[in-house]
């Protein structure tokens, strides 16, 4: 207004403009009856309002998005068998196999050279007898660095053993490691919208006017999806959060907000850690170019509106105005030292089997206390039977 030495006037509405029983409201009502001659807020450039306004330049390159965080991988993959390739896995299994074969070798060999008796119960109870169930149970427990109560007695058994347990100490070392490793890592598989449908996310939409009107009216077929079953499914209000409500339920994780991202990432340096702001992402939703000014259809300050705006942008007051209002995508840095806590659906797998352990463990124990019970009514049958005869 400066440039073109004219007075100004503010007309204050709630909305950009939408149309509503054939009619426009908001701004955008107010420039198609004449009210005003230029929009003081950049709105979207729509098919629908063509017609009606002029579009003369395009100042802020702001872009609505789902942002989120990447979940963890543990929510998508199993980390006890991601931590080696399927390649390593059937080398171990090899390796064990191999492993096995030997220990029980020599343990047969052992016991032959000794003329022990393999199938007798002998006081040397210390020594490793030579049946597949003992090697097995051994070496399942050295893969499990549980160590063994028994041992071979000859050199070459000895060397055996050695080689078993540093082996197995090593695959568990490195086992280890990659858990850890893994433990810090995040997924990467949501990279669509129609990956963001499938997850088990959370949604949220900033509250405003023109996400109201535009995710309401999305008919493709995955955004239609999106806003009918994640963020307004029957019976639940619409999820519609504050800014600064939908950033920090992006921090406690397995959630999606959709926000403007130049004003969402200030908040995002608000509440966000150094390493929190590694694992953001972005998908987009909204099918709309940058937002732009409009004017009244025929204005006659048209060209002045444009050479104006130009003459800003030239001179970089636009620039500064957009560095000033609008937060850049936060850099990464401090990933390294981000503290991870362990959940439990980290260590699910791990639960599972110990739970269908011990459900296996009480079963067997069951079998063979019902078994030593008919033994003991059978014997006495027969020992009835004896003092009769």
């Amino acid at each position: 207004m400066d440039f073109l030495n004219a007075s100004r006037k503010f007309v204050f509405v709630d909305t950009w403009g939408y149309p509503v029983n054939n009619t426009w409201n908001g701004m955008t009502g107010c420039l198609a009856r004449g009210e005003v001659e230029i929009g003081g807020s950049p709105m979207f450039f729509t098919l629908a309002r063509l017609p009606i306004l002029e579009f003369i330049s395009s100042p802020v390159p702001s872009r609505s998005k789902f942002v989120f965080l990447q979940p963890k991988l543990s929510y998508e993959n199993n980390l006890f068998i991601l931590s080696f390739r399927h390649s390593v896995w059937y080398s171990i299994g090899a390796v064990i196999i191999f492993l096995f074969l030997a220990l029980f070798g020599v343990t047969f060999w052992e016991w032959k050279r000794n003329d022990h008796d393999v199938g007798s119960r002998i006081s040397e109870a210390e020594i490793l007898r030579a049946n597949t169930s003992d090697v097995a149970i051994l070496i399942f427990g050295a893969t499990c660095q549980q160590g063994s109560p028994v041992e071979l007695k000859g050199t070459l058994g000895r060397v055996v053993l050695l080689v078993l347990f540093l082996t197995v100490l090593f695959l568990h070392t490195s086992f280890s490691a990659n858990i850890v490793a893994l433990l810090q890592s995040s997924s990467s598989r949501i990279r669509t919208l129609e990956d963001l449908l499938q997850s088990r996310l959370k949604f949220g939409v900033h509250d405003n006017p023109f996400n109201r009107h535009y995710f309401s009216t999305m008919s493709e077929p995955i955004r239609k999806a999106i806003y009918d079953t994640k963020i307004a499914p029957p019976g639940v209000p619409p999820r519609f959060l504050s800014m600064e409500d939908g950033v920090q339920k992006i921090r406690q994780g397995l959630f999606a907000f959709h926000m403007e991202t130049g004003v969402g990432y200030k908040f995002v340096g608000k509440y966000f850690e150094e390493g929190e702001k590694c694992g953001l992402y972005e998908i987009q939703y909204l099918q709309v170019a940058d937002p732009w000014i409009a004017v009244r259809k025929n204005t006659p300050y048209l060209e002045m509106y444009k050479i104006g705006t130009k003459r800003i942008i030239e001179h970089g007051l636009q620039y500064r105005e957009n560095r000033r209002l609008y937060e850049r995508r936060p850099t990464c840095s401090g990933n390294d030292g981000n503290f991870v806590s362990v959940s439990m659906v980290d260590c699910y797998p791990a639960i599972l089997v110990l739970s269908y352990g011990i459900l296996i463990a009480t079963l067997i124990l069951f079998i063979e206390v019902l078994y030593r019970y008919k033994l003991n009514i059978l014997k006495g049958i027969l020992r009835r039977g004896r003092i009769s005869i």
